[in-house]
């Protein structure tokens, strides 16, 4: 696997190649590049290329850092690929950078897909229940029923829960508590999406139970001209869940661009 050597950091990475124009994928909160094999085996036409943001896969996390600064990664991951201009795909956290990238970068965002993911911050009891996983998942004990649960958040289906909750636990030793920060400090940014300018879709799964769907409608209608795509069914990573259905929309969108 590629490591860009960038912004002071070392991204693990994924490129298609090619001379196509290109999509870069920010993955979700204890995710990696690997969520979205569906989406760059069955999009056509376009170069993919997709990383390990910081802290996730085999990108580490060197310190404190912001969804800000995770934007920049990507910004570099390109310039280190020559590309100028990219379509941000991003699902969860992964949005959170994406629309951050398109407000500090917007020469450098041509669209954005944001999957299952919201512009506002999380309530105070959600953020009180994910420190009491953190901290099971920085102990000793097997991740057993919070895996499991987790799994059922972001996922919901046994095979896809299966093989996430065996890479989490390969991973665990290189947990780092600077991501979790980063995901409860982030800002709301609600009311700087009518800066944002680019042509963007907003897909989300009806079922999502960790982002609920009506914020997903709440985002598509505060970025001006934004389209929706209702996965129905569709989990958190509805990517994942129902890939045909989120390929189908994906592939649609990119064909007006």
């Amino acid at each position: 696997m590629p490591v860009a050597a960038v912004n002071g950091q070392q991204i693990n990475y994924t490129d298609s190649g090619g001379d196509d124009p290109v999509i870069i994928w920010s993955h979700g909160f204890l995710m990696n590049h690997t969520m979205f094999d569906p989406q760059v085996q069955g999009v056509a036409g376009w170069r993919h290329v997709a990383w390990d943001e910081r802290g996730f896969g085999e990108t580490p996390a060197t310190g404190p850092f912001s969804y800000w600064d995770s934007a920049n990664d990507a910004v570099a991951l390109l310039d280190h690929l020559g590309v100028d201009q990219a379509v941000f795909a991003g699902m969860s956290q992964g949005g959170f950078l994406s629309l951050r990238a398109a407000l500090a970068h917007p020469d450098r965002v041509r669209a954005l897909v944001l999957i299952d993911t919201e512009s506002g911050i999380d309530p105070p009891e959600l953020i009180e229940g994910r420190n009491a996983m953190i901290d099971h998942w920085t102990s000793d004990a097997p991740l057993g029923d919070v895996g499991e649960f987790v799994a059922a958040l972001i996922l919901g289906d046994p095979a896809l829960n299966e093989i996430w909750i065996a890479d989490w636990e390969s991973r665990r030793a290189t947990f780092s508590i600077e991501v979790s920060n980063c995901l409860h400090n982030r800002e709301d940014i609600t009311d700087r999406m009518s800066e944002i300018s680019c042509p963007a879709l907003v897909v989300h799964g009806t079922a999502d139970a960790a982002i609920a769907y009506d914020n997903g409608v709440a985002l598509s209608k505060a970025i001006q001209g934004a389209q929706l795509a209702a996965i129905e069914g569709g989990s958190h990573a509805a990517n994942l869940t129902h890939p045909a259905e989120t390929n189908a929309a994906i592939s649609g969108f990119l064909a007006t661009l």
